[in-house]
């Protein structure tokens, strides 16, 4: 059996601002919160808490690109 893919949630993974790395991944609903989730979450290499935002999730690389602006 397959999974269903018409759901509202999707997975997103969620990236260090300070040391840049992917180290949470969660879902959210894009439906309720439109807007990118801002967590703050302990980052295992800088060994404290520190804000992590939203990105795509991508398994094959852990770092993030750079914003064209």
């Amino acid at each position: 059996m397959s999974k269903k893919s018409n759901t509202k949630r999707k997975l997103v993974g969620l990236v260090s601002e300070e040391s840049g790395i992917r180290a949470y991944y969660t879902k959210k609903n894009t439906q309720n919160t439109p807007d990118k989730l801002s967590l703050r979450k302990y980052d295992p290499i800088l060994k404290k808490h520190v804000v992590f935002t939203e990105t795509k999730k991508n398994l094959g690389r852990n770092e993030v690109k750079e914003k064209k602006r």
